[in-house]
């Protein structure tokens, strides 16, 4: 199942979890219209087994509506923890072009002309009178495409050549933590999959397992998403977080300190896989870090 709306806390640990993958300018605020996208725009997680088809149907969106907003997906190759831009009811997706689309938190104008093949001083140009540095949430803008067609748009950057994002430097503290995992695989390495997609992390194992703290923290988020299962969020010194989800038995609860090697959750395993699987993401301040530079 893909979450579409996730309220309150939860949606800042999903933001915090799949959010901030976009090289930024100028960060759309949260502003006053940030409810006017909860008609159902927002971005969703692809899990094992889905389908575009599956999604659109569960979604309640028309499959070419949301093929239209996701121009760079292969529906044949849909990776676990890809994310979806699901569109709002006041979004549009013409043939033609241009598209109409409805800013959402954490934007700006050079990602979203990235986003859609587009070229950000065209995008600028049809939108006057909005100044790029002061998108808000909500907001509705233009974006033409290359050509004026959707199917002509400029080709996306091989994934090979995309740099991964720079966290910045890294606290003195982020450094020899342990593996979440006693006996892993490591499924999937952190970095961008073929279509630029920034992935975390996937350890893999093939018993049951159970999730540990990768050093001391706080628990600031302990419970379920429908899109990731059971999942727990670690507050560390110096503005670091680490997030482990998949996880089918929570261990902790929130506000709960734990050292190094606490056991957070039992990971689970998808129907049809015979290997449990854990999802590891790292940040700092908000921003991916690759977590093969940080365990030890």
């Amino acid at each position: 199942m893909v979450e579409l709306i996730v309220a309150g806390k939860r949606r800042g640990a999903l933001l915090l979890l799949l959010g901030l993958t976009l090289v930024l300018a100028g960060c759309a605020s949260g502003g006053g219209n940030h409810a006017s996208i909860a008609d159902g725009g927002g971005w969703v997680t692809v899990q094992r087994g889905d389908t575009l088809g599956r999604i659109a149907s569960q979604a309640g969106v028309p499959l070419l509506r949301l093929q239209r907003f996701n121009p760079g997906v292969d529906s044949r190759r849909l990776a676990v923890g890809q994310r979806l831009l699901l569109p709002s009811q006041q979004e549009r997706a013409p043939g033609g072009g241009p598209y109409r689309y409805q800013v959402r938190r954490g934007d700006s104008l050079y990602s979203i002309a990235r986003y859609f093949g587009a070229n950000p001083q065209r995008v600028q140009a049809a939108n006057t009178g909005i100044d790029p540095s002061q998108l808000a949430v909500g907001q509705l803008i233009q974006i033409p495409l290359a050509g004026g067609s959707a199917s002509r748009r400029t080709p996306p950057t091989p994934a090979a050549s995309r740099s991964l994002p720079d966290p910045g430097p890294l606290p003195s503290s982020a450094s020899q933590w342990r593996w979440p995992l006693d006996d892993y695989t490591i499924e999937r390495r952190f970095g961008r999959d073929a279509h630029g997609t920034l992935q975390p992390m996937m350890l893999s194992t093939p018993s049951p397992a159970t999730a540990k703290a990768t050093t001391s923290g706080k628990v600031r988020f302990a419970s379920g998403m429908r899109q990731l299962g059971q999942v727990v969020i670690l507050h560390h010194a110096d503005n670091m977080q680490s997030v482990y989800a998949f996880c089918d038995r929570l261990m902790v609860s929130e506000g709960q300190s734990v050292s190094a090697g606490t056991p957070l959750c039992e990971i689970g395993k998808e129907n049809g896989s015979s290997r449990y699987h854990l999802l590891f993401d790292l940040r700092h301040g908000g921003k991916p870090v690759d977590p093969a530079g940080v365990l030890r």
